[in-house]
């Protein structure tokens, strides 16, 4: 199915298609009041129960707002999988409420020699996985070697230029990598971090992910697709006295008005990825509260250059303008009005972007928070020095949900300006995602969670024939950048070679950066410690139900 916005008529102008939108959007939403101070919105990350009085039992319902994909932390790349994982797999690392790492599995941060090329991790002892495997070194090797060397696994380029890994003895594992990598403590932080049953995996190899057995407060219980997810109370878990609820269904709801008006109801008592355009009347609502952070990742186009054979595969030359010639992809990026889009789509509450690098944290740079000004004359001048005549049909497959479609609306008005015709054709996320992985696209609109090192920002998805790389890219340049950038520990120095790889992205666009969404979350008073950070996973493990709301 093709789709093209019937508010906006074909070539028009991108000021009159932000009227059209902005009549269309005023008709149907309430005047807009953010949670916010002056001058910005202010972050709600939930915590902790403490002395509040709650209950032990209940059953949980969360709203999700797409299906995830296999319940495999090796595999998995949808950040919805993560919301679910997060209950039944912990990691040897977490981060806190300050965007610190701090041990979940491990026993203490990693100690790194001189030369950086040997991390030693110490972790538990004295606790066992769902099924009552013994967790030890030995298990933690088992699974960062699957992460590392799995024919599909994600993990890959995450995990560094490890060389060996090896269980010394019961509490201890030793990383020793071909050259320094210093993002690996973050990148064990989170799915490369999450430790699987050695039991589980013999017994299921590739389909692990049908019914995962991990350490977690929760453990896996079945599957519906398209439909729900649920996992229980676990019993064997180590901290199993602060483990409060008897049950999570996560519910799978693409509609963000379905969440929206089930989160009124009571129908369910969490939800993720809340639509600016029903977050401030939920705000106003006395039984509910709004979770909201800055946003490490980026919603984006990926341009398929090279993406033949799969995701991580050596990339293939592909006869279309755009995946040719950087001069077409250039004007692409230059076509795109990321302010005025953004800002009518999303009542001001995301912001535009141009870098995979968060301005947020201590890795940005002048150059890396650089953004291209909207020019579609200089967009028409570059399509006609690459000899393309206008306008240039390209295909974008996006999401089929309110938001991502609005927001596709938006872009197709706006590079109409400078010589695109942009045809839409709407997927439903899980197949969106296997499209991704397979290079069955032209063009995709698709956005990454983040992660706190800017490596876990970028190589998996840029460097030449990475776990992630779905667009296939290939730049020997950039590869050299990213990997110089991960072997030195200084913040400054890590920065501006950062710096200098977004210069180059933006000079070749393998990925156009469109924007930074917030993290929004609403969940019921009935609920205590339900908590939400800057890595956006919602985290429910030691969640409540207050005294006498039990569900």
């Amino acid at each position: 199915m093709f789709l093209r916005c019937s508010k906006f008529p074909r070539g028009a102008p991108l000021r009159v298609a932000v009227i059209s939108l902005a009549a269309a959007m005023l008709a149907a939403c309430v005047p807009i009041q953010h949670l916010s101070v002056p001058g910005g919105h202010t972050d709600a990350y939930g915590a902790p129960i403490s002395n509040q009085q709650v209950s032990s039992g209940g059953t949980l319902v969360m709203g999700l707002s797409g299906d995830p994909d296999e319940l495999d932390p090796t595999t998995s790349s949808s950040s919805l999988t993560r919301n679910v994982l997060s209950a039944i797999c912990e990691k040897l690392y977490d981060t806190n409420a300050s965007g610190k790492i701090v041990p979940q599995l491990a026993t203490a941060l990693p100690t790194i020699s001189g030369d950086g090329r040997t991390v030693t991790i110490p972790v538990r002892t004295g606790i066992v996985f769902a099924d009552g495997t013994a967790f030890n070194a030995k298990a933690v090797r088992t699974s960062l070697w699957r992460h590392l060397t799995s024919a599909t696994s994600a993990r890959t380029s995450e995990m560094g230029p490890i060389d060996s890994i090896k269980a010394t003895d019961a509490t201890h594992v030793v990383l020793h990598f071909k050259r320094a990598f210093a993002p690996i403590t973050a990148a064990l932080a989170d799915r490369a971090g999450m430790i699987m049953s050695p039991t589980a995996l013999a017994a299921k190899g590739d389909n692990f992910g049908e019914s995962p057995v991990c350490v977690g407060p929760f453990k896996f219980v079945n599957r519906v697709p398209q439909t729900s997810i649920t996992v229980t109370r676990d019993p064997l878990y180590y901290d199993a006295a602060h483990v409060h609820l008897d049950k999570i269904i996560y519910r799978i709801m693409p509609d963000a008005n379905i969440r929206a008006a089930n989160l009124r109801s009571g129908d369910i008592q969490v939800a993720d990825t809340i639509s600016p355009q029903d977050v401030d009347v939920l705000d106003k609502d006395p039984k509910l509260k709004v979770l909201q952070s800055n946003y490490l990742g980026y919603r984006g186009i990926v341009i398929n250059t090279g993406n033949v054979d799969g995701a991580g595969k050596p990339p293939k030359a592909i006869n279309t303008p755009m995946a040719r010639d950087s001069r077409v992809r250039a004007a692409f990026a230059y076509s795109i009005d990321r302010k005025t889009s953004v800002n009518t789509v999303f009542n001001n509450w995301f912001d535009p972007a141009c870098s995979p690098i968060a301005p947020s944290t201590q890795y940005a740079s002048a150059a890396s928070n650089a953004c291209p000004a909207f020019n579609p004359q200089r967009s028409r001048q570059l399509l006609a020095a690459a000899g393309v005549h206008v306008p240039l049909k390209v295909t974008l497959k996006v999401a089929n949900t309110q938001d991502e479609l609005r927001y596709a609306e938006a872009l197709q008005a706006s590079v109409a300006e400078g010589g695109f015709d942009l045809q839409i054709v709407p997927v439903e996320y899980s197949t969106l995602l296997t499209m991704r992985k397979s290079g069955d696209f032209e063009l995709m609109q698709t956005g990454w969670s983040g992660r706190i090192d800017p490596d876990g920002n970028t190589t998996s998805f840029l460097a030449t024939a990475a776990s992630s790389n779905f667009g296939g890219f290939s730049s020997a340049q950039l590869d050299d950048l990213l990997a110089r950038a991960a072997e030195i520990t200084d913040t400054a120095k890590r920065a501006e070679l950062y710096g200098q790889a977004v210069k180059l992205i933006q000079r070749e666009n393998p990925i156009v950066y469109l924007y930074r969404m917030r993290n929004l979350t609403v969940y019921s008073t009935r609920v205590a410690g339900v908590e939400m950070y800057s890595d956006g996973l919602v985290r429910l493990g030691k969640a409540a139900f207050v005294s006498g709301q039990e569900g």
